[in-house]
């Protein structure tokens, strides 16, 4: 895929296919009803800040996802070292605030902005590995 269509994908997630003794090993993690409540929570977090993450505008991103000295460098180390466009950048930063919502989060952590940066690395390091 070309860059700017992947550029407009949030998510790029490998999921390994499951052995077979994983598959018939007894399921962990949250219920759909856990992870429910939370996404429900989210949206209201969202809906009283007045825009769903997803589309907020550049000019608010940064009101909303403000980045401290440890967020900076790494949006800088995503740009200067791994390419990302700005599109990328901003579009990382809505899952950033979308992954603190989940979590009840006020603020975005440096955590939560790896982590949806690590999601957008995806295609590049499946295509380095080649």
């Amino acid at each position: 895929m070309s860059g700017p269509v992947l550029d407009r994908i949030d998510l790029q997630v490998e999921v390994p296919a499951l052995t077979a003794h994983e598959l018939h090993a007894p399921a962990t993690g949250e219920s759909s009803a856990t992870v429910r409540a939370r996404v429900l929570a989210a949206r209201e977090y969202q809906r009283k800040r007045g825009c769903m993450n997803a589309a907020l505008p550049p000019a608010r991103l940064l009101d909303v996802c403000p980045l401290d000295p440890g967020g900076r460098r790494l949006v800088t180390d995503a740009v200067e070292r791994g390419g990302m466009s700005a599109r990328a950048v901003h579009r990382a930063m809505r899952v950033a605030r979308t992954i603190a919502d989940l979590a009840g989060e006020d603020r975005v952590t440096t955590q939560a902005l790896a982590e949806a940066l690590q999601y957008r690395a995806y295609e590049a390091r499946r295509h380095t590995a080649r």
